[in-house]
């Protein structure tokens, strides 16, 4: 080849180079950040706004969103990027991060709303699988280890998107699905809302704030389901499906995202009084403390008495709230959303202390109303398939279910541990498994009661009548409570239900007059009323005609065995 035509060539690479060095896109100048890091993610991210804490100038974006900071090639550039990095599958190298949140993250694996460990277990339990409800399963060891059994897929279909580890916006973009892919997300699911879009721009392209004050908006996506403690809160009760009662001849109350309807009630006094989830609920509860609990009352720490003692502010694991105040004589607890200032008050004297009271939690006499799902009708068809919400596969078994009826009135008591406390089914289980030739493969039933803290606290108490005289309040259902030759008769408004697997009782009944237990209990220590409590309490019922509150002199040195001059039993 002549030097010519050599010197040519050179030329028309150069050329060539030359072109496209003008032709390609580059940044005005290189993105230092204010540690001296170089993230040029910011030569085209520049009009993303976050709070103070994670400003783009100061963390830039790779470090939590990963990729590569150092190109301007956008196809490099979002090599191994994440979208989410609250994401659990990837916190451990953004949030978790030395110098971030490293301390969090692992306590965050481990707490409930991550494992869901106690949910796994009592379902097993419930259903035969598991000797008690002590087993160490969690979500995590379910998608790695993909175990399965009737009840984990019964969990891994029906229940499997309320847990951490899930993907927001991860199901089918349909109707069906639209107030489940809102959940989940890690880190995100509570520390994130959707960011304020300026006029014309497309709110999806706008960076969510990350943030530390929790909206209650953002527990209440979860916790609206099972136990329905959000709603409760709120004061919405999930009503029957065809949205009864009616009203002018059209469905009456609201309608949730999901479809579900529900009509207002009585909201919980703290709610009516501006508070919010985290003003009560401290950072331990929710995102643990590095301990893998098995249920939920392990984690969980404040009660009614950290606010209302004479000494409050201290939970039961001795930690102090960070937003109770002393100012005079007076204790306030600081609203962590809104700085107001609530002050906390005493029980009253001679009612909440007084002897025949000493067993009863706040809630069993404060609660007015609590939600009550009965009868879970469950099945599972094995010739049709259903969407598992933990790998995102469609696989054999079809599963659906209904329910009989559902209540709010008289939330019914009992005893756990040493203590008095609201009970409702939880879970009341129907179960029928079709098998692959159409004809019935297994069907049993499985009753248990639950204790539950409804969060619907009002100021005054019930009614004494509404505890010393009602069969529904003292577990044995709705019905004709009398008595009859110096004994208790009770005569059920139901007759329970008649199902493949034999009669059930009736479903509203934990407990029949002599004190037998009907269904069985979610805690070894949870127990509806003996006989002779239940003795006790209807005896006092016998006096409320005439004796009608503490008040009354009558009470003031009462005992179970103390006579009436007037009334003979």
């Amino acid at each position: 080849m002549s030097s010519r035509l050599t010197l040519l060539l050179l030329l028309v690479v150069v050329f060539g180079l030359f072109i496209r060095e003008n032709l390609t896109p580059h940044p005005d100048h290189i993105y230092q950040l204010t540690d001296g890091r170089i993230d040029m993610c910011l030569s085209c991210h520049q009009q993303e706004r976050l709070d103070a804490a994670h400003d783009a100038k100061v963390l830039g974006c790779a470090v939590c969103h990963l990729g590569n900071s150092l190109t301007i090639d956008k196809a490099k550039a979002h090599t191994g990027m994440v979208k989410n990095p609250g994401d659990l599958r990837v916190v451990d190298r953004t949030c978790g991060l030395e110098g971030c949140h490293a301390i969090d993250v692992p306590k965050l694996k481990k707490a409930l709303m991550a494992t869901n460990r106690g949910i796994l277990a009592t379902m097993r339990f419930y259903w035969g699988e598991a000797p008690d409800q002590k087993s160490d399963l969690s979500v995590e060891e379910l998608m790695t280890t993909g175990q399965n059994s009737l009840s984990l897929d019964y969990y891994r279909k029906l229940c499997g998107s309320c847990h951490l580890w899930k993907q927001k916006n991860d199901l089918p973009k349909t109707p069906e699905y639209s107030s489940y892919n809102e959940k989940g997300g890690g880190c995100t699911a509570c520390h994130s809302v959707p960011g304020k879009a300026p006029a014309g721009e497309d709110p999806a392209k706008i960076h969510p704030l990350i943030i530390k004050k929790i909206p209650s908006e953002n527990c209440i996506r979860c916790h609206n389901r099972s136990g329905r403690i959000g709603l409760s809160y709120q004061g919405l009760y999930e009503s029957e499906g065809y949205g009864a009662p009616l009203k002018d001849g059209k469905r009456a109350g609201k309608q949730l995202a999901d479809g579900r309807f529900v009509l207002e009630l009585e909201d919980d006094i703290h709610h009516h009084q501006g508070m919010a989830c985290i003003d009560c609920h401290n950072r331990e509860e929710i995102m643990g403390d590095g301990n893998r609990y098995a249920h939920y009352e392990e984690q969980l720490e404040v009660s009614c008495a950290t606010c209302h003692s004479a000494t409050p502010g201290t939970t039961r694991k001795q930690r102090h709230l960070n937003n109770l105040v002393k100012e005079g004589k007076d204790f306030l607890l600081v609203g962590k959303l809104d700085g107001k200032k609530h002050p906390l008050h005493q029980p009253r004297p001679g009612d909440c202390d007084y002897p025949g009271h000493r067993r009863l939690s706040c809630e069993s006499c404060h609660s007015s109303w609590a939600p009550q799902c009965y009868g879970c009708h469950v099945k599972l068809d094995r010739r049709e398939t259903h969407l598992d919400k933990l790998t995102l596969k469609e696989t054999p078994g079809w599963w659906e279910e209904g329910r009989s009826w559902l209540r709010y009135e008289k939330p019914t008591l009992a005893i756990w541990d040493s203590k008095v406390v609201i009970v409702t089914p939880g879970c009341q289980d129907i179960v029928t498994v079709i098998g692959a030739d159409g004809k019935p493969e297994k069907q049993f039933n499985s009753l248990t009661m639950a204790a539950l803290n409804p969060h619907t606290i009002q100021k005054r108490s019930r009614t004494c009548q509404d505890c010393h005289t009602s069969g529904k309040t003292v577990g044995l259902g709705e019905g004709s409570l009398w008595r009859e030759q110096g004994k208790w008769r009770f005569t059920s408004q139901s007759q329970g239900l008649e199902t493949a697997a034999g009669p059930t009782p009736p479903l509203d009944a934990y407990v029949d007059i002599n004190g037998k237990p009907l269904q069985k209990s979610a805690r070894d220590n949870l127990r509806p009323f003996n006989g002779e409590e239940l003795q006790r309490i209807l005896r006092v019922g016998l006096c409320l005609e005439c004796h009608k509150n503490l008040t009354d002199p009558a009470w003031r040195n009462y005992r179970p065995g103390s006579s009436c001059p007037v009334y003979q039993e």
